[in-house]
């Protein structure tokens, strides 16, 4: 699923450079390209909590880290 239709970004993507460690918002929008003049930004804080999610190691159902 898409979470970022400004920039093209899924799930994977975000669960990606979560599971890499990168989950403090700067280097996350950084990583992501978040912070380009052509993306809004809305996505920012779904963002964040999924990178936050694959950090921890996390599977989608259930999440035992909850």
């Amino acid at each position: 699923m898409y979470v970022c239709l400004c920039r093209g970004i899924t799930e994977s993507d975000v669960e990606r450079v979560g599971a890499q460690g990168l989950v403090d918002p700067e280097t996350l929008s950084a990583a992501l390209g978040l912070e380009d003049d052509d993306c809004c930004g809305r996505c920012a804080k779904n963002v964040q909590d999924l990178a936050s999610i694959a950090a921890r190691g996390c599977s989608r159902d259930p999440c035992p880290c909850v």
